[in-house]
Parts: C-alpha cells; sequence; structure tokens
C-alpha cells in the first residue's frame, strides 16, 4: 500500500493523504477551502516539491492542491490509469494510398512520465494508429520506428538516418513519407532533409504537435491525420512541414522546408512560413494549394537524389553589442570550418571583430552573414560598415534563414571544402532558401491594440 498507494508522495504531502485514508489513482471529492474538486490523484514526480496534492480532472486537465487548503478526500472509486497503447496492425484498403510513417520521437509520440512528471518519447508508430483509428480511413500506413529522441537530440546521424530511410521507402513504392519528430528543431531538420532528398516524386511531410497527446488540447491527432492525408493524397511533392494554421482545430498548413520556423514556445499555430506564402491549406475535408510553383507528384521515376552528408564543424553565431572577438577565435581554434553569422540590421558586426574574421577565413573558415530580423535581406553594400565586412571575405545570404544557413553549410562542407565549390552551392537556390523577393503578403505581424487588428478581430470567430 505504502509503495503503490503514495507513489511519488513523500513528506507533508505524504502524511496528508495518510492521514486522510487517500491513495494515488484514487478517485475522489476533494473539499478544500477554495471548493470542491472531482478528479483523480496522481502520482507526483520523484522531485517535485511536498507541499501539493495533483488531481487530473474530469475535463483532463491537471491541478495542484496545497495540502493546508485540503479538509477532507472521499474516495468514490479507483481507476489506475496505464499509458500504454497496444499496437494495432493496420488494416489495408487496396484503393488507398501507401504512406510510409518514420517515428523519431518527439510530443506526436509521447507519454507522461510520472516518475520524473516529464513527457517522455515512448509510442511506437504503431501505437499511434491504436491511439488515432482515423488513419485507416485516410491511408496504408506502413509504421517504422528509426529512433525515439526529443528533437534537441537529433543531429548530424539522424538526418543522415532518416533521408536513407526515406529514399529507400520511395524505391520500394510509398505513396507519400511522413516523418514524426519533436517541434523545437524540426525546422532544422526539414531543411536538413530539403538538401539531402532531393527530387522527390512523391510528398514528404515532416509533423509533430506542441500539446502532448495526454491533454485534451492536444493537436497530435489532427496534425497527424492531416499529414498522412497530404502525404498520400497532396501533388507537392517536396519537404513540407504540417502544423496547425489558426489556433484552433480548422486547417493545418503545409510549410516549405526551407522557409519555416517555429515562431512560439506554446502556441499549437506556432510554424511560420518566413518571407514567402505557405505552399497549402489541409484539412479533414480538403487540400488547398495556396501557390502553383511546386514540384509535382510524379510516377514515372521513383528515383531521389540521395547526398545524406553533414559536416557539423559549422556554428551559428548570433551577434550581440559588445561581443568579443574571443568568440569567433574560439571556433577557429576548436576546428570548425563554418561560421554563419546572424549580423543585426542590413548584416553588420562590430568593428573588433574584424580582425578574428579576417584570421577566420585565411585559417580556411567559411563565413556567411544572414539576418537576425528573419525578414528581409542581408545588404552589405549599403554603409562602410558591411563593405568593411565583405572585404574580410564574409559572403552575403540574401534572405536565407539563419537556421537554414547553418544546415545548408554543414551539408556544403559534407561535400567539399573548395571555397568557390562550397560558395557556388550556398548561393545557388534547391527550393526557396534564397529568392528573388517576398511577396506583398510575405511579412505580416498583427500587434494587439492597432486598428487593423481590432477590425481583423471582430470577424474572427473562435
Amino acid at each position: 500500500m505504502e509503495k503503490e498507494g503514495l507513489k511519488g508522495y513523500r513528506g507533508a504531502a505524504k502524511e496528508k493523504l495518510i492521514s486522510l485514508k487517500a491513495r494515488v489513482w484514487g478517485d475522489v471529492v476533494v473539499d478544500t477551502s477554495r471548493g470542491e474538486f472531482r478528479g483523480i490523484i496522481l502520482p507526483r514526480s520523484e522531485t517535485a516539491d511536498d507541499q501539493h496534492i495533483v488531481l487530473k480532472l474530469h475535463n483532463g486537465y491537471n491541478i495542484g492542491l496545497h495540502i493546508e487548503t485540503v479538509n477532507k478526500i472521499e474516495e468514490l472509486g479507483y481507476r489506475k490509469a496505464h499509458y500504454k497503447i497496444p499496437e494495432k496492425s493496420f488494416p489495408i484498403d487496396p484503393d488507398k494510398p501507401k504512406v510510409t510513417l518514420f517515428g523519431t520521437g518527439g510530443t506526436i509520440a509521447s507519454r507522461l512520465d510520472y516518475r520524473t512528471g516529464a513527457v517522455i518519447p515512448a509510442f511506437s508508430p504503431g501505437e499511434l494508429y491504436g491511439a488515432v483509428p482515423e488513419l485507416v480511413d485516410v491511408c496504408n500506413l506502413n509504421t517504422i520506428k528509426l529512433y525515439g529522441e526529443f528533437s534537441e537530440n537529433i543531429g548530424r546521424e539522424h538526418w543522415i538516418g532518416v533521408a536513407k530511410a526515406i529514399a529507400e521507402a520511395i524505391e520500394d513504392g510509398a505513396d507519400g513519407i511522413v516523418v514524426g519528430h519533436g517541434t523545437d528543431t524540426m525546422h532544422h531538420t526539414a531543411a536538413a532533409l530539403t538538401f539531402m532528398v532531393q527530387d522527390s516524386p512523391v510528398p514528404i511531410i515532416i509533423v509533430g504537435s506542441q500539446r502532448s497527446s495526454d491533454r485534451p488540447s492536444s493537436d497530435a491527432a489532427l496534425n497527424l491525420i492531416n499529414a498522412c492525408r497530404a502525404a498520400g493524397y497532396g501533388e507537392i511533392a517536396e519537404v513540407l512541414v504540417c502544423m496547425f494554421g489558426p489556433t484552433s482545430d480548422q486547417y493545418d498548413l503545409l510549410h516549405r522546408g526551407t522557409r519555416v520556423r517555429k515562431m512560439h514556445s506554446s502556441y499549437r499555430s506556432t510554424f511560420r512560413t518566413i518571407g514567402e506564402r505557405p505552399m497549402a491549406m489541409v484539412s479533414t475535408s480538403e487540400y488547398v494549394p495556396l501557390r502553383d510553383d511546386y514540384r509535382r507528384r510524379r510516377k514515372d521515376n521513383l528515383k531521389v537524389k540521395l547526398t545524406p552528408v553533414f559536416d557539423d564543424r559549422v556554428s551559428i553565431v548570433y551577434y550581440y553589442p559588445n561581443m568579443k572577438p574571443d568568440i569567433i577565435d574560439s571556433l577557429v581554434d576548436n576546428g570548425y570550418k563554418g561560421i554563419v553569422i546572424a549580423g543585426t540590421g542590413l548584416g553588420h558586426v562590430n568593428r573588433p571583430l574584424y580582425p578574428s574574421l579576417k584570421r577566420a577565413y585565411e585559417a580556411g573558415v567559411h563565413i556567411y552573414m544572414t539576418v537576425q530580423t528573419l525578414w528581409g535581406y542581408v545588404q552589405m553594400f549599403v554603409y562602410d560598415t558591411g563593405r568593411d565586412i565583405l572585404d574580410l571575405g564574409v559572403v552575403p545570404l540574401d534572405n536565407m534563414l539563419p537556421e537554414v544557413a547553418y544546415v545548408k553549410l554543414g551539408w556544403a562542407l559534407g561535400q567539399t571544402h573548395e571555397r568557390d565549390e562550397v560558395k557556388d552551392i550556398m548561393l545557388t537556390p534547391i527550393a526557396d532558401e534564397i529568392t528573388a523577393r517576398e511577396p506583398i503578403d510575405g511579412y505580416l505581424v498583427m500587434q494587439g491594440g492597432l486598428p487593423e487588428v481590432k477590425e481583423f478581430f471582430k470577424s474572427y470567430k473562435r
């Protein structure tokens, strides 16, 4: 009883539960000085404080009740949770497209670990079907678990592994590819796969979720359904990110892999296309392209142009006032071969960095300039500062996003270290990482309080 009944609780909170004859997984009514609450007592993290009892309300949300507010606990039942979803074999329908889902980890494939209180990558892709049975109405799904990592742990070896697996699945006849991925570095992986897997005959859709599967507000199921629909039926045969468009459950947007970025830490509609328009809208009922300049699905040749290489001796340096030259010097001294600078304004850094940049260039380091504003272009011919930096060998990258520049430089250096060849690779667009201009609606930032924003929200229905 002690071990099972009070799992994770200690100190004062443990004593409170014992005194009120309550136990973990009890379906209870808790009388407190703030009112009455009905729910299930959840285990606590080993590292949590000893002043709260955690209750999962029947609406799915968790609350913490301070023990000093708790007067009485009445147990109505016992509902021990089991967080393992059984895998199901996917029924085959010859009239539906074949989609291969690769699992890498992240919140779209996760569960709650009550030992630590954290969300951990645990569901296999096969379990996703058990959790989202609607997938059977969309496609024939083949699931392959490649990794079980949160996105901050995804890097060079994972990008290469996913790229090779995608190429193999396409050659085996997949009508579309879906990659389940954590959202935090999803845009890095989208860029890497864009460069590593080119000329795909089918869509390659990267998908995740901002809210974990155990939460009522989770976007995991809808994102996964729409991603499979886009992979199986969509005409855009490119690397795309599929995530919520608005914050409500209306539709997902498909973003090109080199122009997408995570822009909010918790919004479900966190992903935005930067400096361009999204590629398409997709919902459970429709697929609407928003542009017509895309590579189309084909059936004549199932080969891809596979270049799964990456030199990870590349760094992004985000310039800030008072930056010291030893930042650049340390990269050179530690053997880095490429530096991407996110400069201020049109692409600037301070003068104290100039000698270190010159030293880096002379040591064979490839140095490229982007802008930390994200929207807009590097333009280093306007001010003396920019011209001086150009003379040091720094190459401007127009409107390439800093993270995309980092990924592309690592990919370029995985092929060659010849300066002119690297420069040619970096400045030759593959999938809109550099564009000739921004469209008129490529930059829209809605700030609260402004008249035009108020007018917009008058017509917005939640």
